[in-house]
């Protein structure tokens, strides 16, 4: 979802940057005010859930319908736990994204967090495996981007 906003914000800017005119700079400026609204409402959500925006963007990531009010706790305490696993991994692992055998470490290490902690039932060995892949593909993103997931 954050990836989302990004690439928002990089289409508005996109278009801003085309075409100067006075009907153009107003939409943009409008587009703009919607994001920004967007993303306090993000923001008020993770206060909400109680997470940090690193958090609550794992939380969104391992999230599953119909759940009950115990396994969204066990799932938000999930999020947090694997977030300060990750950052410790990570710190110790200095561009790990151009290593191959240093990725397939941060995979599994992913994989074998989640088998730990997400609750079964109702995750099955199948939604963990989906949740992994999803989790490792947003901080090989994040990582590969050059935001500093390891230090924040």
């Amino acid at each position: 979802m954050r990836m989302d906003y990004y690439r928002k914000y990089q289409d508005i800017v996109a278009n801003y940057n085309r075409e100067k005119d006075r009907v153009t700079v107003e939409a943009t400026f409008a587009e703009l005010v919607t994001l920004a609204e967007s993303l306090d409402a993000e923001q008020r959500r993770a206060a909400e859930e109680g997470l940090s925006d690193d958090e609550l963007a794992l939380f969104d990531l391992l999230f599953r319908e119909s759940i009950s009010k115990a396994d969204r706790e066990r799932l938000k305490q999930a999020s947090k736990a694997l977030l300060a696993s990750l950052r410790t991994l990570l710190a110790q692992m200095p561009n790990w994204t151009r290593n191959t055998a240093t990725q397939a470490e941060v995979k599994m290490f992913v994989l074998d967090n989640l088998w730990q902690s997400l609750p079964r039932p109702p995750f099955t060995d199948n939604d963990m495996a989906d949740r992994a892949g999803r989790v490792y593909d947003y901080v090989w993103q994040r990582s590969a981007s050059g935001y500093p997931f390891a230090t924040q």
